[in-house]
């Protein structure tokens, strides 16, 4: 049994890189928006997560066809919040602009996030997704361009492989063009893949990461069991095959290991399953801000809740080590054999290797 009663949140702030705003270490994400939370339920959350301290409030072109955005303008529209930070996104298809992150798509995207917004300039401007069909000093001399004009003041990438990232910050530094403060990734307790070269990339390069999917879909708060699929008012329920979140992909023993600890963890906390997995994200190297999204203002509140979690050393050991994914024996785990500094000791973390 856990107490959900938590103490006031006094929310930590952090820095997006070395050239990004300075944001809540919990941010508003507002997929839900417009789709699974209606205008009313949007306002509450974005009321509730204002007077916790939260600043940064994260959506895309594409959330609701549009919508969401629209939501948090007209919301802006109505209250006086000067500290809060703004984060979209464009590449896929908007219901105006272009697909893909060409200067024609990326310049109409924008134009059409700033009006649904309401607003001057978008503080932080993610690029969704690669896309194989633009050069990338395309889009990067796009994005130059549309932070000289005052429309966006800095940019960030979402979804991207290590390679990618790579290469998109050295066309960046080799044109004198905008270099991205931060990455948007998946990243929780049961995908860790962003260890293996997109985190290291970011340290490496002075980015943040700000982090989706902190629950993994609302597996990571215990809602779902063994023997018996998802049903009812959830992702998984509403569909059990959603994404790398299906319940038949991640059924699996190394998955409910980790939710064993997360439970022992929480039980030591006396808090829930889910702040606990949210908590843990706080600790990773790199993370700047954790993404929060929910249906209801009760949902959020209590993930807000995380931040008022302090870890012990053994906690974080026990999560960290029984989600370890392990090492892919080649080139990794070769090159751990000849390093004087194993890739994960480089991180800053323990191993993650497997027994």
């Amino acid at each position: 049994m856990t107490n959900t009663d938590s103490p006031p949140i006094s929310m930590p702030t952090a820095a997006l890189g070395g050239t990004g705003p300075i944001v809540s270490r919990l941010a508003l994400g507002a997929m839900t928006f417009g789709a699974e939370a209606d205008q009313n339920a949007a306002f509450e959350q974005l009321d509730a997560f204002a007077e916790a301290g939260g600043t940064l409030i994260d959506t895309a072109d594409v959330y609701a066809d549009g919508e969401s955005e629209r939501i948090i303008g007209r919301w802006l529209a109505e209250r006086d919040h000067t500290d809060v930070v703004i984060a979209t996104k464009g590449r896929f298809s908007p219901p105006s602009g272009s697909a893909g992150a060409s200067r024609r798509s990326l310049v109409r995207s924008v134009d059409a996030s700033l009006a649904r917004l309401g607003v001057e300039a978008i503080d932080t401007y993610f690029v969704h997704g690669w896309d194989q069909h633009t050069p990338v000093l395309e889009t990067l001399d796009t994005l130059a361009g549309l932070v000289r004009s005052g429309k966006i003041h800095s940019i960030g990438w979402s979804n991207v492989t290590g390679w990618q990232l790579a290469q998109i910050i050295t066309e960046a530094r080799l044109n004198g063009l905008v270099t991205p403060c931060v990455v948007q990734p998946q990243y929780n307790l049961l995908d860790r893949g962003i260890e293996l070269e997109v985190l290291p990339c970011c340290l490496g390069n002075d980015l943040s990461i700000t982090p989706w999917s902190p629950l993994g879909g609302g597996w990571l708060t215990g809602k779902y069991t063994r023997d018996e699929r998802p049903a009812g008012a959830s992702r998984l329920g509403d569909d059990p095959n959603r994404g790398v979140e299906a319940y038949d992909t991640r059924n699996n023993d190394r998955t409910w290991n980790i939710l064993d600890t997360v439970r022992d963890v929480a039980e030591r906390h006396e808090r829930p399953m889910g702040q606990i997995a949210i908590a843990w994200l706080l600790t990773r190297p790199s993370v700047a801000s954790v993404l929060l999204g929910a249906r209801t203002v009760a949902q959020l509140r209590d993930n807000l809740a995380a931040a008022t979690i302090d870890l012990t050393d053994q906690d974080t050991n026990d999560l960290t080590n029984s989600s370890a994914p392990g090492l892919p024996p080649y080139p990794y785990g070769m090159i751990e054999e000849f390093c004087d500094v194993p890739h994960w000791k480089q991180l800053g973390t323990d191993p993650v290797t497997t027994d």
